[in-house]
C-alpha cells in the first residue's frame, strides 16, 4: 500500500510517499481501507520532536474514518463493509484507571498514529473496539475532524466543567480544532459564548459557528475585553488549551466559583498562580 512516512524525525522534508507493507491484523484487530484522516497538531509535533513516537518509519494521523475491509475472528462490534471512525486511544485495560472506566487517564495509553502507525496511509490497523459505525449521513471528512478534538471538548465542557445553559463560557483561540469544537459544544448546551482568534476571517468564522462575543486577542487584552462585556463579573467557564502565553488572562477572565479547564500548552506548560484576593470596581 501507499503511506506518508518519515524514517526520522525533523522538518516536513523528512515526510516520504512509499510502498510499505499492508497491515496484518489480530483476532482482535480490525483493517480500515482509509477514507479520511484529519491533521492535528500532534502530528506536526510527533513528526518533528515527540520522543514517544513509535515505530519507525512512522505512519503518522490519529484521526482516521473509513470502511472495515477485515475483521478478526475475536471481533464482534464490528463487520466486514462498515462505514466507520476510529477511537484515536487505545488503553491498556489493566491499570486501577482503566479498572475504574477512567480509560483516558490510563499511563500506559497508546494513541493511533503516535505509539502506532497511523492513518496517513491506503489501510490502518485498530482493535476492533475501537471502531465506530457512523451515519450514512456524516461524510468521511466530517467524521474523522471528531475524534482529537470534539472527544476532548465534550469531555472539557461537558464533564469536567459542567456547562450549564446560561453560563458564560470564554474559548480561547476559536479557529483551532479544539477551539471551534469547544465553541459548538457550548452553544449546543445553551452557554453563551466568548470567543478570542488572531485574525479577523477566523473571528468571523466563530461568529457563524454561534460565538457571541469575539475578540482579537492580538489587539487587545482579552480578559478586560470579557470583564468590560459582562459588567466586571468574568465568565463562568474558560476553556483553555494555549498555556503559558494567555494564562494569565484567562484566570483573570474567571467569575467567582468560574471553572478553568485546560487540555493544551502549546505555548509553554509553566505558568502561575497567585493567591490573592481580587477586587474589581463596578
Amino acid at each position: 500500500m501507499k503511506a506518508i512516512i518519515f524514517h526520522e524525525q525533523g522538518g516536513i522534508d523528512k515526510l516520504r510517499y512509499e510502498d510499505v507493507p499492508t497491515p496484518a491484523i489480530t483476532p482482535s484487530e480490525v483493517l480500515v481501507k482509509v477514507k479520511a484522516c484529519a491533521v492535528n497538531h500532534l502530528d506536526i509535533r510527533a513528526r518533528r520532536d515527540r520522543p514517544e513516537v513509535q515505530p519507525f518509519p512512522h505512519i503518522l494521523g490519529s484521526d482516521i474514518s473509513g470502511d472495515v475491509v477485515e475483521v478478526g475472528d475475536e471481533a464482534y462490534n464490528v463487520a466486514v463493509g462498515d462505514r466507520v471512525v476510529l477511537s484515536p486511544c487505545i488503553p491498556c485495560e489493566q491499570c486501577p484507571d482503566c479498572l475504574n472506566g477512567d480509560e483516558n487517564m490510563c499511563d500506559f495509553q497508546e494513541l493511533l498514529g503516535f505509539q502506532s502507525n497511523g492513518g496517513y496511509a491506503e489501510y490502518v490497523k485498530a482493535p476492533a473496539k475501537n471502531a465506530i459505525q457512523i451515519s450514512p449521513n456524516l461524510s468521511y471528512v466530517n467524521a474523522s475532524a471528531i475524534p482529537i478534538a470534539y472527544l476532548t471538548a465534550w469531555h472539557m465542557l461537558v464533564e469536567r466543567a459542567q456547562v450549564h445553559p446560561g453560563d458564560d463560557v470564554l474559548v480561547l483561540s476559536a479557529g483551532s480544532g479544539v477551539g471551534s469544537a469547544g465553541l459548538q459544544i457550548a452553544k449546543l448546551c445553551g452557554a453563551r459564548v466568548f470567543a478570542t482568534a488572531s485574525t479577523d476571517e477566523k473571528l468571523e468564522r466563530a461568529r457563524q459557528m454561534g460565538a457571541d462575543f469575539t475578540i482579537n486577542y492580538t489587539q487587545t487584552d482579552f480578559s478586560e475585553a470579557v470583564l468590560e462585556a459582562t459588567g466586571g463579573r468574568g465568565v463562568d467557564i474558560v476553556f483553555e488549551h494555549v498555556g503559558a502565553a494567555t494564562w494569565d488572562q484567562s484566570v483573570a477572565s474567571l467569575a467567582k466559583k468560574g471553572r478553568l479547564v485546560s487540555c493544551g500548552v502549546t505555548t509553554g506548560n509553566i505558568v502561575r498562580l497567585t493567591s490573592a484576593k481580587c477586587i474589581r470596581n463596578s
